[in-house]
């Protein structure tokens, strides 16, 4: 098994970028989800209802500074649009709290899954996708990790899917046919909630091992 993809998402609920190679911390991969949108009152605010957010892209330029669709983030630019989104009130937060993830830091997702899903792998938004699994081994990773060089990945369990998956990632079109689907297909579930136990740098190429028995579920017991 090898990575093949690696995605970032600077600005949560926006569409990310796609790596070559990436350093990876405690809340997985650096520089993922550190800007938020969030409405009057402080609430965050997603792409579940306002979808026309994934119409946008962030990014980091080379100096690391965070970037929406090629422009500062907190420029007024951005600003003016978010509100356009969002209504009154709403603007862009920088936040890099644990809190900042739905579920876990990072979301893996394998070349089988995928393929038995048959629909652009962007509606998943994964940050890492690992090639050469077969079919839907996935559902048997929970409870096992993954090691890739110096990097030790936990596999906590499968994600339960959103309305979010409906969206064409280019068109922003709904065909809400298409998250059905997972339910009836699937049980609702795609790609795995995981967390870091051990961090470091990978690559597109590197080669991942599935690591199960004590050795993982000591270094997760650890991490918990």
């Amino acid at each position: 098994m090898k990575i093949t993809e690696i995605w970032r998402y600077p600005v949560k609920t926006m569409a990310g970028e796609k790596l070559d190679r990436v350093g990876v911390g405690p809340l997985g991969i650096e520089g993922d989800r550190v800007v938020r949108v969030e409405d009057a009152r402080g609430r965050v605010i997603t792409s579940r209802s306002h979808p026309r957010f994934l119409g946008h892209k962030g990014s980091l330029d080379p100096s690391s500074a965070i970037m929406v669709d090629g422009r500062p983030w907190d420029s007024p630019e951005v600003a003016a649009e978010v509100v356009d989104i969002a209504g009154p009130g709403a603007k862009l937060v920088r936040y890099d709290g644990a809190e900042r993830f739905d579920v876990l830091p990072l979301l893996v997702a394998t070349d089988g899954a995928i393929a038995a899903f048959g629909q652009d792998l962007r509606r998943l938004r994964p940050n890492i996708v690992i090639g050469g699994v077969a079919g839907l081994t996935e559902r048997e990773w929970p409870g096992a990790c993954l090691r890739s060089g110096k990097v030790l990945i936990g596999v906590q369990d499968l994600r339960l899917r959103c309305i979010m998956t409906s969206y064409d990632p280019d068109t922003l079109v709904q065909d809400k046919e298409i998250t059905r689907g997972i339910y009836r297909r699937f049980d609702g579930k795609l790609a795995l909630n995981c967390f870091v136990i051990e961090g470091g740098e990978i690559a597109v190429g590197d080669e991942v091992q599935l690591v199960r028995g004590r050795a993982c579920a000591e270094s997760a017991a650890f991490i918990e």
